[in-house]
């Protein structure tokens, strides 16, 4: 089964080398790099760490299907530029063979406070009861099924609430044990309690029918002030 890590990245200098290391330790068979139009040294340190690099116009849904359609992996694993994945997350996968879909992570947010032990157990359960991996539990999923969902709808924002959406009808995603590194930084900026808060308002909001453009305005990308 070959695994291809595909990573969308924008102004990630501080990050790409980390997150494409922890992907070529953890055995991946490719990795791609979706860049969509980075100012900084992103593109560079991407290629000298050994990644191929793709280019794309700018947003996640949109660079992320196009590191899928250049790559050749049997099993797509997407990996946010500030996540990291552990020695053990590809494995996992592997040791799952034809039994494995669709599914995600548990995570170990990079931060020490109590609180985010709270929100890693939460983003748990979410994906257990409610069949919904969001991106910073790095979802992967088989290529097939992954084209049969029609790839990621793309949106500015909510990309991978919408995807999981739609494989879950038909698959219930696998929870695996990881776990992925994941940044704090958006927590930090907001705080954990505003952003959650955020994240849950822009879901129910969504629900109502409020226009994902207009939504997307609410959600800064972390390099904007």
């Amino acid at each position: 089964m070959r695994v291809s890590v595909i990573i969308a990245a924008l102004n990630e200098q501080a990050n790409i080398r980390a997150a494409i290391d922890s992907a070529q330790q953890a055995g991946a068979d490719e990795i791609l790099v979706a860049d969509g139009g980075s100012a900084d040294d992103t593109v560079r340190l991407a290629t000298s760490s050994g990644a191929s690099v793709v280019t794309s116009l700018p947003g996640r849904a949109i660079q992320q299907n196009a590191g899928v359609a250049a790559s050749s992996g049997d099993v797509l694993l997407f990996l946010h530029a500030d996540c990291r994945l552990s020695l053990r997350c590809i494995p996992q996968i592997r040791e799952l063979d034809c039994r494995f879909t669709f599914g995600a992570f548990r995570q170990k947010i990079d931060a020490t406070p109590l609180i985010y032990r709270l929100v890693e157990r939460g983003n748990d359960l979410r994906v257990r009861w409610l069949g919904m991996p969001y991106g910073d539990q790095a979802i992967a999923v088989r290529r097939d099924t992954f084209e049969a969902a029609g790839r990621f709808a793309e949106v500015p924002f909510l990309e991978d609430y919408l995807l999981s959406q739609t494989l879950k009808r038909r698959h219930w995603p696998t929870l695996l044990r990881g776990p992925v590194y994941t940044s704090a930084r958006r927590w930090q900026q907001r705080g954990v309690v505003r952003q959650t808060l955020l994240n849950w308002r822009l879901i129910a909001a969504y629900r109502r029918g409020v226009p994902i453009e207009e939504l997307a305005k609410q959600y800064r990308r972390h390099d904007q002030k």
